[in-house]
């Protein structure tokens, strides 16, 4: 097992260097220049001697090999360097909106795993029924709707008529621990329900899969009632290909929650993304991406283990 986890790690830095190098090279390789898209104001184009200390005073000067050393240099000593727009540590940015987005993701996650594998288990044992047919319509009915309807909705039902929680917006958990939860709740629960779908259906299609097998059927001719058996020989290895799917959707939402984040007015990672893409700003869009990629990968590394943990003939085939 020690063997299979420290090749998966090193797999996962490597994964980690080629995301940051590739990113690093597109964003260089892009026309334009950051330093006159900083100056430009409307259709007046910015002074040349301006942007000419603009783009000494960034580094952009330097041949591309030497601004790649300083970065990698600047990465391993955990400075990711600084804006270009405020000259604003993008290590501090990062590590004050990334909490929030997090929080958001494993919230929904905890949503998702909590209702969707025993709606799965359960439309797969009655496979064919009106029970499995409901389960089935509504994940599909979940997966189709945009996130943004989703997160429009919700408001209009839950803010505006029930006027239960509030519409958007964020509040420190230690300003108002209440308030906080509140505020989360909805884009929480809409992230969710695209999860929630996948999970329905990888459960479903899993625990249909494992019921199949050789060992089910010997324990239902020994006599052991539906119950046991899910316990005991069905729940545990049918989790395998959920929690791997769960680990991939949220290494994808970490950067995929900017629509949810907008709705609600929530400041986290994605939004900071799309403005720092927007405004060419080098170091902020390499440190974010940087930052989801060592997360995705993490995550990837994270579900790996769990799964070698649950079938150790995994660590076997792969170490």
């Amino acid at each position: 097992m020690l063997r299979y986890i420290a090749l998966r790690s090193l797999v996962a830095l490597f994964l980690v260097w080629v995301v940051v190098t590739v990113v690093f090279l597109l964003l260089h390789l892009i026309p334009g220049d950051p330093a006159e898209l900083l100056l430009s104001t409307g259709n007046i184009a910015a002074d040349p001697a301006a942007v000419a200390a603009l783009r000494e005073k960034m580094g952009l000067n330097e041949p591309l090999w030497q601004q790649y050393l300083s970065h990698m240099a600047g990465v391993l000593s955990g400075d990711l360097g600084a804006s270009f727009r405020d000259g604003a540590s993008v290590s501090g940015q990062i590590a004050q909106r990334l909490p929030r987005t997090l929080e958001v993701i494993l919230a929904a996650a905890l949503i998702a795993t909590g209702i969707g594998v025993p709606l799965g288990a359960f439309a797969a044992v009655r496979a064919d029924g009106k029970a499995d047919a409901a389960i089935s319509f509504f994940a599909s009915a979940a997966l189709s709707t945009p996130v943004f309807v989703v997160g429009s909705v919700v408001i209009l039902i839950f803010a505006q008529q029930l006027k239960w929680l509030p519409a958007g917006g964020f509040v420190d958990f230690s300003d108002d621990p209440l308030e906080h939860l509140k505020l989360l709740l909805l884009p929480a629960g809409t992230v969710a329900l695209a999860l929630l779908a996948v999970i329905i259906r990888m459960s479903r299609a899993s625990v249909l899969e494992v019921l199949q097998r050789d060992y089910v059927r010997t324990a239902r001719a020994k006599g052991l009632s539906r119950g046991p058996i899910l316990r005991r020989h069905v729940v545990r290895n049918a989790l395998i290909p959920v929690l791997t799917v769960l680990g991939l959707e949220m290494g994808t939402l970490i950067g995929g929650t900017v629509l949810v984040e907008f709705v609600f007015n929530w400041p986290g990672l994605s939004g900071y993304l799309v403005s720092a893409v927007d405004a060419r700003d080098y170091p902020e869009v390499v440190g974010i991406v940087m930052t989801i990629s060592v997360l995705f990968v993490f995550l990837n590394l994270v579900v790996d283990v769990v799964n070698a943990l649950l079938d150790p003939r995994i660590s076997l085939v792969t170490s």
